[in-house]
Order: structure tokens, then sequence, then C-alpha cells
């Protein structure tokens, strides 16, 4: 009879991410009982929720027979149905702890999570050991990633049994030395949309993530989001997106905008899901009909024209991914074309424009919405929608208008309001939200405090 150990544990190790699970094990004369990957207790106990797709097994013969050292590309939950091992484990990721180890033996009581990038062995304690793996992505011939010798003079693994009386296969005493191996490289960001003015601010604060537009990647093509090696990242940062607001209206605009803003978030969606990326996808105020004075995350959506229903489809679609962040924005300024250096270069010209003053919102300053991006990745902040602009008293069109004129070196009277109906009389425009203000209570309550969108105005127009 096996005594049973009392408590399901997860232990931290030397080597970052490494984790050790104390199994609790049920015995009676008949044997033991186990449950060996549970994942709700688990994941409450700090073990991540890594989602194993595939499960290998691996039966040894014999005493002695050793394996390793070998870092895939993926992350394994490594246990042992039958029999004891000496399990070790070198990080070869890139970064400060490169070279760490850890040794445990490992029985029907123990599992051991291993991060990608870990190098991972064993060495059979019994005959007939059978040592067992779920792994978080399929097997592919061809794919190549780091080892290192099981003899290695720096990791100094000591093994129970000399590696001279182990069976090794000819490929792994073939290993390398610590000193030769390539450290494996972490998973990479990927922005999509890089040539807006969300998509530089982006680049500019993930100074390493692979940028692209619509020429290398089109999000629109499922042939093109099919062929992407998204094996090679973990974070997708989605600024893609049909914004013409007025055009979307018309026969081809709505075509092109659901195309952009709904079926391909749903693509990239199923894309997250099956590569257990995490996906970032900007939203729009649109998704409201603006009659609330503020729109918290919980409103149920009610957009008013094509562009802001293909939007709330996006919403939704995005949503399905279980590791997403829904940012929902308004007023962008930036790098490009927006509202704020339309201003500036009127009054530059001198010229006197009527600007609506019926609508209110709030500015959100690109370099602002990817620091906040950044928060909510770097914090772990709980999956789900935030509102994310910049502080301040909510402002109307024409308030902004004559903070820019006035910051300009002209005249705040130089700017006439004007009202969204006598403005689009005669012009074939999309119907807007009339208020834009979105609250900002669970972006605060998640750590992060947006600039004042006038002082950001300032250092915008260097003011």
């Amino acid at each position: 009879m096996v005594e049973p150990v009392e408590t399901l544990a997860v232990e931290e190790t030397t080597i970052p991410g490494l984790l050790v699970v104390r199994l609790p094990l049920h015995g009676d004369a008949r044997g033991w009982f186990k449950e060996n990957w549970q994942r709700a207790k688990m994941t409450a106990l700090g073990l991540p929720d890594f989602g194993p797709v595939q499960n290998n097994m691996s039966y040894n013969a014999s005493r002695g027979a050793t394996r390793g050292i070998h870092a895939e590309p993926w992350d394994k939950y490594v246990s042992v149905a039958s029999g004891r091992v000496f399990g070790a484990w070198v990080d070869l990721r890139e970064g400060e702890s490169f070279g760490t180890t850890y040794w445990t033996e490992v029985g029907p009581d123990v599992a051991v999570f291993v991060p990608r990038g870990v190098g991972n062995s064993y060495q059979a304690l019994e005959d007939g050991t059978v040592y067992s793996y779920l792994v978080n992505d399929h097997w592919r011939p061809g794919v190549a990633y780091p080892a290192l010798s099981l003899a290695d003079e720096k990791a100094a693994i000591p093994w129970p049994i000399p590696l001279d009386a182990a069976e090794i296969s000819d490929k792994d005493r073939a290993n390398p030395a610590l000193a030769d191996v390539a450290p494996m490289a972490p998973k990479r960001t990927l922005v999509l949309g890089g040539g807006g003015q969300v998509g530089r601010a982006l680049a500019a604060a993930y100074p390493g993530a692979d940028v692209v537009g619509r020429s290398e990647l089109d999000v629109t093509s499922a042939e093109a989001v099919e062929a992407w090696p998204w094996e090679e990242y973990a974070v997708v940062l989605n600024a893609a997106a049909y914004t013409a607001v007025d055009a979307a209206e018309s026969p081809e605009g709505r075509r092109e905008a659901w195309a952009a803003n709904a079926a391909a978030v749903a693509r990239l969606a199923t894309v997250a899901r099956e590569h257990r990326l995490t996906l970032v996808h900007y939203s729009s105020e649109y998704v409201f009909d603006g009659t609330a004075a503020e729109h918290d995350e919980d409103e149920g959506l009610s957009p008013l024209g094509v562009y802001g229903q293909t939007k709330a489809a996006g919403d939704l679609a995005a949503s399905t991914a279980p590791r997403h962040y829904v940012l929902r924005t308004s007023w962008v300024v930036g790098d490009g074309r927006n509202f704020v250096r339309t201003m500036a270069g009127l009054a530059d010209k001198g010229v006197s424009p009527s600007v609506v003053a019926d609508q209110v919102g709030r500015l959100t300053f690109a370099d602002t919405l990817a620091a906040a991006t950044r928060h909510l990745l770097e914090s772990r902040a709980a999956y789900g929608t935030y509102n994310v602009t910049n502080a301040g008293d909510p402002l109307s069109w024409h308030a902004v208008a004559a903070e820019v004129f006035e910051l300009s070196g002209r005249s705040r009277d130089d700017v006439t309001p004007t009202t969204t109906e006598a403005y689009a009389a005669g012009k074939a425009m999309a119907p807007r939200p009339p208020s834009s203000v979105l609250s900002l209570d669970k972006l605060r309550a998640a750590g992060f405090e947006p600039e004042d969108q006038l002082v950001a105005l300032r250092r915008y127009l260097g003011a």
C-alpha cells in the first residue's frame, strides 16, 4: 500500500518558471490513484494554464536509460507513470538565468512544469520506467532547438548512475557544451497595422517587435493569415483597421469595413486560441450610440453606423480568444493625420473654422494608448475589455480646436461653434455618438493613470 501525500502543492525552483508539483497519492492494497493533471486546482496554485494539446509517453526498459538535455520550443508538464527517474533541467533561454540548473528525483508523487526553452533530461532509476509529458504544441518534423551535453562541466549534474555506465543515444552524446549553445530567444511581439497612428506608437513602445502593414500581412486574407508563422509569437497587437467612418456607409466601404474590422478579428481570435497567443485588439467608442453621458466597459453595444457596427462585431470576436484585451479608445492623436494636426494647420494658415460643439469626449494620444498596453500586459492584468483615453474633463470638438488655436498663437474666438446637424447639412456623413466619454475607472483600478489630455496636447504641439 502506498502512503498518501496529503496536499497538492506547487513549488518554485532555482530556474524561473520551472515548477515542481507535489501530487497526493491515494492508495490501498490494489495500488494507487492520483490526479496527474488537474487544471482548476493546479492553476489556482500558480501553475500556468498552458493548454496541452499532446500527451507523450517514453518507456525505458532498463535502469540507467538517460535522455536529454533538450530545450523544446513548447511548455511541458512531466511526470512518471511507473518507476522513478532522476530529472535535471538547465535554463537555455536568453537572459540572466541562462545556464541555471535544477535537479530532483521524480516518482509518481511528483510532476514538473518545464517552460519553453528550459533544457529537460532524465535518467531512469528503475527498470520499466514510464515517463509521461503533456506539451502545448504539436510535434513538427524539422523543428530545431537547443541541446546540451549531459556531461557538461559547468552544469555539473550529479547523475546517480555514471554516464559511462548509462544507456545514451549517439545523438545525445554529441550535444554541445554550454559555451557553444545558442540560447533560445523568447517569442516575439507582432504589431499589425504598423503604418497607422496607433501602430507607430506601438512600434516605438515595442522596439523589438515585428511591425507589419497590410502589404506584409493582409489580415483580411484567410490564406495570408494561414501562412503566417504564428508559433514564433507570444503577443499580437492588432492596430489594423478600416477607419473611414463616412466611407463605410458606401457599398464598397461597407464590405471593406466588415472584412477588416470584424472578419479579420475573428480570424485573429482563432489564431490566438490555437497558438495560445495574447491578442490585444483596439476598438472605438463608436460601438456605443452616445446617449449615455459616460460609457463603461459593461454597457451594451449600440452602434449607430456601419463603422461602429463592424467595430462592435470585432469586439465580440476578439473576446473569444482566451487571452485577450479589447482596448476601447476615442479621438486618437498620434503620428499621422488627425483632428489636432488639422486644426493646427488651419491656425497656421489663418483660417477660422466652424467646429461642432455638441459632441464631447476625451483625446487619446497614441503614446498613452501604447503605454497602457504595456502596463496591462506587463502587470498581467485580468483579461477583458478596458477603456483607454487620456484623462481630464470631457471637451467638445470645438473646445479642443479652441485649445489648439490658443496654443498655436491664435485667439480661441477664431473657432466658431456649430452643431452636428448644421455641419452635416448637405454632406454624406455617418452618424456620430454625441458622447464619446469613456469611463477610466477600470483602467485606473488596474494601476494605470493616464496623462491629462490638455497636458498631453501641449506636449504634442510643443507648446
